[in-house]
């Protein structure tokens, strides 16, 4: 029995850009859950910057496989400035979650190190507001993923051979 070779780094970005998109979309529902159920905050939450973290790395790991991947569209009429756009979008989006996960860590952590009640009325109107700044956050990614899609759908960029 042989198996299939693996796919080169370039052709690994279609796959590769699905598991930052869902995990970055999910992680904000847990960190409202967090809000709003007292008794799971501290589980909901840990969850929430869990599921942020591994986003954030799949988002290192999509804007380094579309990098490799940018010469599948020499060629293809249309698609340098999508492209060009989408990368753009794609390294603030990058930038732009990682700040938030670090935000959203430092909130988790702000509390124990100034010995405060985590449920206060400070640190609650702090994690709404940054419920607010990640909403901008997957209103960027969305549209990373928008111009993506359009290079796929739209323009004919197709990741394999």
């Amino acid at each position: 029995m042989s198996f299939p070779p693996l796919p080169t780094w370039e052709a690994l970005h279609p796959a590769a850009v699905h598991f930052p998109i869902a995990l970055l979309l999910v992680a904000p529902v847990f960190a409202l859950a967090a809000l709003v159920l007292r008794r799971e905050r501290r589980g909901l939450s840990q969850a929430a910057f869990f599921l942020m973290l591994l986003g954030t790395a799949g988002a290192f790991l999509a804007v380094s496989t579309g990098e490799a991947a940018e010469e599948r569209t020499e060629g293809v009429p249309g698609a340098a400035e999508v492209l060009e756009e989408h990368e753009e979008e794609g390294e603030l989006t990058r930038n732009v979650f990682t700040g938030l996960t670090l935000l959203y860590g430092g909130l988790l952590l702000a509390p124990r190190l100034l010995k405060r009640d985590p449920g206060s009325g400070l640190f609650l109107a702090a994690h709404v507001l940054f419920l607010l700044l990640y909403l901008g956050g997957t209103s960027l990614l969305a549209n990373t993923a928008y111009l993506g899609g359009r290079l796929v759908h739209e323009i004919g960029v197709r990741g394999y051979p």
